[in-house]
């Protein structure tokens, strides 16, 4: 999220989480005033995932404090220890767009409270809006795991019932231009996870 009005509609639509992005590579950043304004706009329903990629612990620290995350989100190179020194919750970022196993990355960060598993390649920063194979998702992880990479209102409902994923983490497919979403596409989005989550619990549905 870069803007004020598509904050207001996430939290319309009761998404459980929004993004706020401090990778330097990433065209859909925001500056620390930003994030805090954008933040101080949420009610307590509605978390805030810090998005990070090999950031500096000076600038992670800033994060911290001024925005008051929720989660912190590692997308680079960050080892276990360093993503567990802040005190908060995190979530690591495993490069699924070369076909790796995702297991031995998820046991180098046995901290971690789930992972985000995406389609780009390594090295990469997450939002390409490259989708992987979904069968590739671990399914007896003891961890939750959040399914990113290439989804769109059209094929989330299809990911959701083929992955069974405990979340979905969504950029490019809603937007209009980098950080700049598209309110229908993001209503359609949300209105298809739904759907899908309850055919998901129901096998009698779908």
């Amino acid at each position: 999220m870069t803007r004020a009005e598509d904050v207001a509609l996430a939290v319309a639509l009761e998404v459980d989480f929004i993004g706020l992005i401090f990778a330097e590579r990433s065209p859909r950043r925001v500056a620390l005033e930003q994030a805090a304004a954008l933040r101080a706009l949420l009610p307590s329903t509605t978390a805030v995932v810090a998005l990070l990629m090999d950031n500096p612990r000076a600038d992670v620290d800033a994060v911290v404090s001024r925005v008051r995350p929720d989660v912190l989100q590692f997308h680079g190179g960050e080892d276990n220890g360093f993503c567990t020194s802040f005190g908060l919750p995190f979530w690591k970022a495993i490069a699924m767009g070369e076909g790796g196993d995702p297991l031995p990355a998820m046991a180098r960060h046995p901290a971690a409270d789930g992972f985000v598993l995406d389609g780009h390649a390594a090295g990469e920063a997450g939002g390409s809006g490259r989708r992987f194979d979904w069968d590739r998702l671990p399914r007896d992880a003891e961890r939750p795991i959040l399914l990113a990479g290439g989804l769109t209102a059209g094929n989330v409902g299809v990911a959701v019932r083929a992955a069974r994923p405990w979340g979905v983490d969504v950029a490019s497919g809603i937007e209009c231009a980098p950080g700049i979403k598209d309110p229908e596409a993001m209503r359609r989005f949300v209105a298809a996870v739904r759907a899908a989550d309850v055919g998901a619990a129901d096998p009698t549905i779908g």
